[in-house]
């Protein structure tokens, strides 16, 4: 169950909710969520693998954040379903075939640096290009991309992991971007970072040693604070990083 909505939490305007990266274990966890929303009662979905989206949906489609053109033709797939009033862009690679954190500055390399870029802070800009246009001018709106806490530079205390943590901070660097041009246009629109904690998934899954039981959470329990925390922000958090639990994470 949801925890508690919050005073600032949106009336039922009968506004669209957008999800990318809904193929993901987090992405997937915010769609369910959403869809169980009788506040969105339209929701669209998009992810690089289109044909593993649940029914009910009001579209969906693909969208994969290194090929631009697929962003843009998602953002006109989503235009013509209704206003859209909350955006969530739950995206991310920490790791891949072609890609391990880095433990030592001699483990950087050119390749996965851009990799990183393209997909953390590259891929989310132009999500927010093609996307923030569709949130109207009046009301309560939301842009939200996942980021981490580690894109923090005030709380960076161990080192290593060189792309992943400049990819993510360059991300909140650009949210913030996106938050003070959004304020000009759309007075009650909100655009954020959200860290969701130590997710059970394909992310986390191979540094999940040291975590204590009780701080990993499942997709589910991970979408469900989320979306707790998105019903308790204003205009005036607008710019900011918060965590799962509702604490804004250092810039």
């Amino acid at each position: 169950m949801r925890p508690p909505v919050s005073p600032e939490a949106p009336a039922a305007d009968g506004g669209v909710a957008v999800v990318i990266g809904a193929g993901g274990a987090i992405g997937a966890a915010l769609l369910r969520g959403l869809l169980d929303d009788p506040r969105y009662p339209r929701v669209v979905a998009f992810a690089r693998r289109p044909a593993d989206l649940p029914e009910g949906l009001a579209a969906a489609g693909y969208l994969d954040l290194e090929d631009e053109a697929s962003i843009e033709a998602a953002a006109a797939l989503a235009a013509p379903v209704g206003t859209v009033r909350l955006v969530i862009c739950a995206t991310g690679l920490l790791h891949d075939q072609s890609i391990d954190p880095e433990k030592h500055w001699s483990a950087i390399r050119a390749a996965s640096m851009a990799r990183a870029f393209a997909v953390n802070a590259t891929g989310p800009a132009l999500v927010a290009r093609a996307f923030l246009p569709l949130l109207p001018r009046a009301g309560r709106s939301v842009f939200a991309a996942l980021s981490a806490r580690v894109g923090s530079i005030e709380d960076n205390r161990r080192g290593g992991w060189y792309a992943y943590r400049a990819s993510k901070a360059a991300l909140n660097m650009l949210l913030k971007n996106f938050a003070i041009e959004l304020a000009r246009r759309a007075p009650g629109a909100i655009c954020v970072g959200l860290h969701p904690g130590t997710v059970d998934s394909a992310l986390s899954r191979p540094f999940q040693a040291g975590v204590p039981a009780a701080q990993l959470f499942s997709p589910a329990q991970s979408a469900a604070h989320l979306l707790r925390v998105l019903d308790g922000l204003g205009p005036r958090h607008s710019g900011g990083v918060y965590a799962w639990d509702g604490e804004r994470v250092p810039p």
